[in-house]
């Protein structure tokens, strides 16, 4: 059985296995603001996403992880599915994420519909990443 409900603050402990990059403080703002999904099979959580308005106006997809013992089951559409169906019900009728390009996910999205729509590349010493590819999909 799967099902998918915003993040509680019971789910802190699991979050954080799996999502190494939000601060602490974020994530107590993504429980309040709703902007953070838990997908659980048999009640237990295994996936998760996040996201955030960019400009103040866009939901933008930050995050979007099954644990590793569950991938190849679909469970990534199925919540993907879920958020855009979720933005489209609040109004929104443009969605954006982004993956660096030697990432495979950059396919996953452009098979569920999201198109290319820029990028940039971060050369400051410290942050210095492969260039971050950014999609988009009207809902």
């Amino acid at each position: 059985m799967i099902d998918i409900r915003y993040v509680q603050l019971e789910d802190k402990k699991f979050w954080y296995r799996l999502d190494k990059h939000l601060p602490e403080q974020e994530f107590n703002q993504k429980v309040l603001q709703k902007r953070g999904y838990v997908l659980l099979e048999n009640h237990i959580p295994i996936g998760l996403l996040r996201y955030n308005l960019f400009w103040d106006n866009t939901p933008f997809c930050t995050m979007l992880f099954i644990d590793w013992q569950h991938q190849g089951k679909s469970y990534d559409k199925k919540l993907m599915t879920y958020w855009e169906h979720d933005m489209k019900s609040q109004g929104y009728g443009m969605l954006l994420t982004s993956t660096q390009v030697d990432e495979q996910t950059q396919h996953f999205y452009r098979k569920l519909g999201y198109k290319d729509c820029g990028g940039f590349v971060i050369d400051i010493p410290q942050y210095a990443q492969p260039m971050e590819l950014f999609f988009i999909k009207s809902i």
